[in-house]
């Protein structure tokens, strides 16, 4: 079967917003799970995931209704968003691909020197201390530390956060072309809508 003009549009957009909303309810539950379970520690790295989840949903949600809806308005509104965050997302995106060694060393050392509960976590996760070298005098969580054969954790992160790079760039650069191919369709069923709602309009255009 055959679509054509403002349902494919709108069935296009429905169900990319579905998955935006499944997306973002991931992301908060995720967040919840580690908090829950002390997986996480920090307060910033938790809200942060549940605010980012918590505007993806809200777009999302916009999207939706503005498609079923038919609602000009909200389309146009969602556009806007959707374009804002496609700038953002493949800026990031971009960055994490392009980003080399040191500069990568330098910014897991400014993130590690930022919160100590997450330093606390990366030790009792990786089993590790300190950043650079390994201090006992401090308070380490690792199992290690009680034996006094811990290795510094910077080795350990850089290990896995080059992978971690690769995969959020690669994650980002797919859904900022989502966001490129959702674009037209909103331009698309936002002219239906008011071509709908206006017909002389759309025969003087036609014309």
């Amino acid at each position: 079967m055959v679509c054509g003009g403002f349902t494919c549009s709108k069935h296009a957009l429905s169900a990319l917003n579905i998955l935006y909303v499944m997306v973002s309810l991931l992301v908060i539950g995720v967040a919840a799970w580690g908090k829950w379970f002390g997986l996480v520690s920090s307060f910033q790295v938790v809200g942060g995931m549940i605010g980012v989840g918590s505007f993806l949903f809200v777009v999302a949600l916009v999207g939706l209704i503005g498609a079923v809806k038919h609602h000009q308005v909200l389309l146009f509104f969602y556009m806007i968003v959707l374009f804002l965050v496609f700038v953002v997302q493949i800026s990031v995106s971009c960055a994490c691909l392009a980003i080399n060694e040191d500069q990568q060393g330098q910014l897991l050392e400014v993130g590690w020197n930022n919160s100590e509960s997450m330093q606390r976590d990366v030790e009792k996760t990786l089993d590790c201390c300190g950043f650079s070298s390994v201090d006992y005098n401090r308070t380490c969580d690792a199992a290690c530390s009680r034996d006094l054969l811990c290795s510094p954790c910077k080795t350990k992160i850089e290990e896995h956060a080059e992978e971690v790079l690769r995969f959020v760039g690669g994650v980002g650069l797919f859904f900022s072309f989502t966001e490129v191919g959702v674009t037209p369709g909103c331009f698309s069923s936002s002219y239906l809508v008011s071509s709908k709602s206006d017909p002389i309009r759309h025969t003087i255009i036609a014309i």
